[in-house]
């Protein structure tokens, strides 16, 4: 079996499975943030050396205040916990989006977090927090722009790498497969870049129930896909040729 090098999840289906459960949406998203821990492990065990998790959208903000601020305060506390965590696993921990809107406190420990994990050799975890792709590649734009208007870079010398050298993801590889839990088959902004020759994956299982059977079906499923990239395997087929 080939192990993706690099998956990215779309964690949805938090609310919904509390709802199924008689219990609130928070409680839902409070089960689905310990569940990011019980995937990292089974993703380091399988060999899955990148695991990027979209974890709140830049279209997150438009859900009700008081849930928005449930979200702010667990994504909060639980990056002030994965520091342990991240040491105990030997992962490293990097967080994409636009992080500018995160309160001074919730910045510091980012910044925190990712210092301290950097040396970590073993799974390389991103969470994307107030991530959009839409808005990742108009930052792009505008540093490109900018560092052109400073003489630091010519037109001639844009191509897609140096695009992506822009983007958040800069230091990853693209991602090999996409999962999106709970049903919805959507991008839902994330990653439009980098997905580009990804595989994707759908599952009915919403993200607190998905566990790492669950994980190995979507490498499973990986596996039985045939990933051209745009070319064709040779065949006898002169039509293939």
């Amino acid at each position: 079996m080939s192990t993706p090098e690099h998956i990215a999840i779309i964690l949805d289906g938090n609310g919904r499975w509390a709802k199924s459960k008689g219990m609130p949406r928070n409680y839902g998203h409070t089960v689905g943030a310990k569940n990011v821990e019980n995937i990292c492990k089974a993703a380091n065990d399988l060999g899955v050396k990148y695991l990027t998790l979209y974890a709140f959208s830049t279209e997150n903000w438009n859900r009700p205040e008081s849930e928005v601020a449930a979200l702010m305060k667990l994504l909060e506390s639980y990056l002030k916990n994965c520091i342990k965590t991240a040491n105990k696993n030997n992962m490293r921990v990097r967080v994409i989006g636009e992080i500018s809107r995160l309160s001074e406190n919730f910045q510091e420990k980012i910044r925190n977090l990712e210092e301290v994990s950097s040396v970590n050799t073993g799974l390389n975890l991103t969470i994307a927090i107030n991530y959009g792709s839409r808005d990742e590649m108009i930052r792009a734009v505008k540093h490109m722009i900018a560092d052109h208007d400073a003489g630091k870079l010519s037109a001639d010398d844009i191509d897609a790498d140096t695009f992506s050298s822009y983007l958040d993801t800069r230091e990853l590889p693209d991602p090999d497969l996409l999962i999106r839990t709970s049903g919805e088959q959507r991008l839902s902004n994330y990653l439009l870049w980098q997905l580009a020759y990804a595989e994707f994956y759908f599952t009915d299982v919403p993200w607190p129930a998905f566990d790492k059977n669950e994980l190995k079906k979507a490498i499973d499923a990986y596996n039985k896909r045939d990933r051209r990239f745009g070319g064709l395997k040779e065949t006898n087929d002169t039509e293939d040729k």
